[in-house]
């Protein structure tokens, strides 16, 4: 796993640094997945993973095929903003987990309370809610809406900085919160009290209450983190007694 991210962030460090030094401009192609990984030494599925969050943020268009239209285009260059988002975006995935949190409820406990203090517009984290309500998702969908739900209510403040830092950590933050939930023996209700604790959040945000908002979204942060990072139970013996401790 390990080997894989750092062959990932080699490809998009790549062209990150010949978007940023001029080597690539709007209008040039990049070579194709298997050039790209026989001359980066990766995997063709580490240059996908590259493409995929250039393309997401906006720096490249990608068409499927074989012809001349076909492959990758730049169609944008990283200036100010979007340079130290497209490094966050390399940087956050070899963050440590605890420190990815950590950031998290710094961030997201002051967004929450400041939403309560304002009026903001909700309605894309509404939808995402809705959407989350859906009894045919699966786990990984589910917690790709989560994040989103997440990132919206930070767009939702108006505060381009938070809005952007949050965008740059969703990758890491789905990719721990969709290996953890491997851990989670009961996903339904897991899932359910995912979405009661969102509507919660959002109940606090309406009725202008910052101290439950903080509350509920520090509560509802932390609560799944302990979820998949605590220590599995130890299966009980044929007997029906857990087995006695080890000697210290």
């Amino acid at each position: 796993m390990a080997d894989e991210q750092r062959a990932w962030e080699t490809v998009l460090s790549r062209v990150e640094a010949d978007l940023l030094d001029g080597t690539l401009i709007p209008g040039d192609r990049l070579p194709g997945e298997r050039a790209l990984a026989a001359e980066l030494g990766v995997g063709r599925s580490s240059v996908r993973e590259a493409l995929r969050v250039l393309e997401v943020l906006g720096l490249i268009r990608t068409a499927a095929g074989s012809g001349p239209s076909a492959g990758a285009i730049i169609v944008a260059t990283p200036r100010g903003g979007m340079s130290a988002l497209l490094r966050l975006q390399v940087a956050a995935q070899g963050f440590a987990l605890r420190d990815i949190v950590d950031t998290r409820l710094v961030l997201e406990a002051a967004v929450a309370e400041e939403l309560a203090n304002q009026h903001p517009d909700l309605s894309a984290a509404e939808v995402l809610l809705t959407a989350m309500d859906a009894d045919d998702l699966t786990s990984d969908e589910f917690l790709v809406l989560d994040a989103r739900f997440h990132l919206a209510l930070a767009e939702a403040s108006g505060n381009d900085v938070i809005a952007a830092t949050m965008a740059g950590l969703r990758d890491a933050i789905e990719s721990y919160a969709r290996e953890g939930s491997a851990r989670i023996e009961d996903w339904p209700a897991t899932a359910a009290r995912l979405r009661t604790e969102h509507a919660g959040v959002l109940a606090a945000i309406t009725e202008h209450d910052p101290d439950a908002a903080r509350a509920r979204v520090h509560a509802h942060i932390t609560g799944y983190y302990a979820q998949i990072t605590e220590p599995p139970h130890r299966e009980e013996s044929q007997n029906g007694h857990s087995p006695a401790p080890e000697a210290r």
